[in-house]
């Protein structure tokens, strides 16, 4: 009984690669940070933002595909690990951007001073 063992090394120039590129996007973007994305919103948060929130979600959710090998699992138990995953980080996004924005209106639009 013989067990041919596959080299991992293309796949794994793939994952650094396409993670690499992901980042070298996110840095680009935040230093030159094009007006038309930084000026211009959506549901309260520029679009820059936006871009760097779903980058972010992508690359985790790569991150647990590729380290945690998920793509040779069968399709319910990724659904399970990563839906669960990207729901609650959507959830906790809206919840910190619906907070935030209420205390800030609070503090722009009423008597009370910023003092810290």
């Amino acid at each position: 009984m013989s067990h041919e063992h596959a080299s991992n090394v293309g796949r794994i120039w793939k994952v650094f690669g396409i993670l690499s590129a992901v980042t070298i996007l996110e840095v680009f973007l935040g230093i030159f940070k094009p007006e038309a994305l930084h000026m211009n919103s959506l549901m309260g948060m520029n679009l820059l933002n936006w871009i760097f929130y779903l980058l972010t979600i992508y690359k985790a959710y790569y991150i647990v595909w590729a380290f945690m090998h998920m793509e040779g699992e069968k399709s319910s138990l990724r659904n399970a690990v990563v839906f669960p995953l990207i729901f609650l980080i959507l959830y906790i996004l809206f919840i910190f951007l619906t907070e935030g924005d209420y205390i800030y209106e609070v503090f722009k639009n009423s008597t009370i001073k910023w003092n810290f």
